[in-house]
């Protein structure tokens, strides 16, 4: 499960993984979930932070006091200690496997959604955008309904670059590639096969970075999307940062001959 915590400017994102999906709907786990994105935002609160993406290493939390709050688990403890009481409760492992700090500046606004969320805080995928406003009016009801259109696109769309310019030469390179070998077996010249490389390409762009996505709200693209906001708001408006994240990515199952269930292993 995901859990997320946000206060102002800032939002916090953890993974907390478990065995089945039995225990995932289990309320105690979900509850030490949404514990532990709390404890995630407030752990660095008190110094100053330059807005982006943090990542929060999960042994600098685990070694942090916690007191969850519930009926059946009660008192200070670690949240090492908090994890493997839970965990012998649900008879299951449980292990903190990532966290990160997103945060605008003193004049953005952070905004997110949580995909197949059985409560608030709560689900399996999450975007996460940051907007930057010129004039500092990160009040505007506008800059909120639309930031949240945009973390619910992040999740739809999957961007993978903010702009061109931030799309690697590795990733060019290789799609590059692709269609030449595409285009070369249609046996047409190389001036044609060069002409469709580079039409392709253009759509790669729509299909990878988010300033050229077709916004899923209607047919603009999201620059025009916020240039129509810039101008809603009276002020410039950018995207300082975007985040999207699901529970297990990264995660490979592998059959071993001595198990008859999948074990989960990190890649």
């Amino acid at each position: 499960m995901l859990a997320l915590a946000q206060n102002g400017n800032r939002a916090a994102l953890i993974e907390l993984n478990c065995e089945t999906d039995f225990v995932a709907r289990n309320e105690i786990f979900q509850h030490l979930a949404l514990a532990l994105a709390k404890q995630a935002l407030i752990s660095n609160s008190s110094s100053e932070q330059a807005s982006g993406i943090l990542p929060v290493r999960p042994d600098y939390l685990e070694e942090l006091t916690i007191n969850l709050e519930h009926q059946k688990i009660s008192g200070e403890t670690t949240v090492q200690n908090a994890i493997t009481e839970v965990a012998a409760m649900m008879g299951e492992n449980i292990k903190l496997r990532r966290a990160f700090v997103i945060s605008a500046s003193s004049q953005g606004v952070v905004s997110t959604y949580l995909h197949t969320s059985p409560q608030p805080g709560l689900g399996r995928i999450a975007g996460v955008v940051s907007l930057e406003v010129e004039d500092g009016n990160s009040q505007s009801e506008a800059l909120q309904r639309v930031g949240s259109e945009l973390a619910m696109h992040v999740v739809a769309a999957k961007p993978l670059f903010l702009t061109r310019e931030h799309v690697t030469s590795d990733a060019l390179e290789n799609e590059r590639e692709i269609l030449k070998s595409q285009a070369e077996s249609s046996g047409k010249s190389q001036m044609a096969i060069e002409k469709m490389v580079e039409g392709r390409l253009r759509k790669y762009y729509e299909d990878v970075v988010l300033m050229e996505q077709k916004f899923i709200m209607n047919d603009l693209n999201v620059k025009t999307v916020l240039d129509n906001l810039s101008q809603e708001v009276g002020s410039l408006v950018k995207i300082g940062s975007f985040f999207k994240m699901e529970v297990g990515e990264g995660i490979q199952r592998v059959e071993t001959p001595t198990a008859s269930e999948p074990v989960a292993q990190a890649v």
